[in-house]
């Protein structure tokens, strides 16, 4: 069985969770070629790449200057020309998303589409699209409308894809969850590669890691961080702002902290993964802040190098992390019209900071939590059970094909 993932971000040209989570899917379903007699085939946006099996795409030069959805589509266009020959074709995100669809038109094969996230979810986009932003809406709508079968990466995912999408049959809905590579992501102390980041490892601190974009809640964590005791540092692994606004307005409150306390360290370049993990081994919790995450496989990164965690009870964030046992969930109520706006910010803002002072001042119990986020993450998580339960959505597929 030939399979053919598509995908915007694929390595070394990864900026979010869906890009790791494609490299890791890949890389475990390559694994299973000889037992399963399959042949995993790349096409992704981007520059060349050497590895075998991949083909990249760089954006068409008569379509440069133009909106950034339609340089989308002119790169779908090609990618679904390259799909020639497959039996299966498997979508990441909207970018992806419509190169799958013509592909399985034009070549007559299911097309799979795994939800990370979703458009009417993410309305904040418009302020980054423009009208590209209804494009992007179009394009998700009608690839997953019409795909043979939609992964849902978490159960709550699968409620949203239903709830934004009625018309899709339930039954061509599948929940397999994101992984993580629990030996890439491990505990690994690097004192003195942290202090060469810009932090002190003989201090407490609390780490962010994503992008500066309104579903990551960064506005709210750098507010509930001003509670936090006046040893702890606040470590922002933050880069690629989705907009002028929200970079701006991200600078403002850093500077803000960093008037009333010392030890604000702000990364604002993507770090290579060591450099991720000696800072999350380093760090006494891990904050995820957000309002909308349909799973957040950065928890999964943070626990499996046994560091507690401080999450958004949000979307698909409770199936990973277990308050009182591997971290702390913050609850929040939200506005209903897909923008995921916490209805009273300034008691999500106190119960955060609540949540982090609580963990920072118990060290002990943080590391506690961190060891049994570690476990969990070795026995729920490993990208090969989860490429296991892919190949399974692909049989099905085909034989509903």
């Amino acid at each position: 069985m030939r399979v053919d993932v598509l995908s915007k971000e694929y390595p070394p040209e990864i900026y979010g969770g869906a890009g790791v989570h494609v490299a890791e899917l890949v890389r475990a379903l390559r694994g299973l070629a000889g037992e399963l007699d399959l042949d995993t085939r790349v096409h992704a946006f981007g520059g060349p790449r050497e590895e075998a099996g991949t083909t990249s795409y760089a954006e068409p030069a008569e379509l440069a200057g133009a909106n950034a959805a339609l340089r989308t589509l002119g790169v779908d266009l090609a990618i679904a020309d390259g799909c020639a020959g497959t039996d299966l074709v498997h979508s990441h995100t909207w970018y992806a998303n419509h190169a799958g669809h013509l592909a399985g038109l034009l070549h007559g094969v299911p097309h799979v589409v795994t939800a990370h996230s979703l458009e009417p979810l993410r309305p904040w986009k418009a302020e980054q699209l423009g009208g590209g932003y209804r494009l992007s809406s179009w394009v998700e709508r009608t690839a997953y409308e019409s795909a043979t079968a939609v992964i849902a990466v978490s159960a709550a995912m699968r409620d949203d894809v239903l709830r934004c999408y009625p018309a899709i049959d339930p039954d061509r809905v599948h929940t397999v969850h994101n992984g993580i590579d629990t030996g890439l992501w491990s505990p690994r102390p690097a004192p003195d590669r942290v202090r060469e980041l810009g932090v002190d490892p003989d201090r407490p601190s609390v780490v962010f890691v994503g992008r500066i974009t309104r579903q990551k809640g960064l506005p709210l964590f750098l507010r509930a961080c001003a509670a936090l005791p006046p040893e702890v540092q606040v470590v922002l692994c933050a880069g690629a702002p989705d907009t002028p606004e929200i970079a701006a307005e991200v600078t403002g409150l850093v500077d803000d902290l960093r008037a009333t306390r010392d030890g604000v360290v702000w990364i604002g370049e993507m770090l290579p993964r060591a450099d991720v993990v000696a800072l999350l081994t380093q760090a006494t919790v891990f904050a995820c802040p957000s309002i909308y995450e349909p799973l957040g496989i950065v928890n999964l990164e943070a626990m499996a190098c046994e560091t507690a965690v401080v999450a958004t009870a949000t979307g698909g964030i409770p199936e990973v992390v277990v308050p009182g046992s591997t971290g702390l969930l913050v609850p929040i109520e939200q506005a209903d019209d897909g923008t995921g706006t916490p209805l009273d910010p300034e008691r999500y803002v106190a119960d955060f900071a609540a949540a982090l002072v609580e963990l920072v001042s118990d060290p002990d119990r943080a590391a506690a939590y961190g060891r049994a986020g570690r476990a969990r993450a070795i026995e729920a998580f490993s990208w090969e059970a989860i490429a296991a339960r892919t190949v399974e959505v692909y049989r099905g597929a085909l034989g509903a094909g």
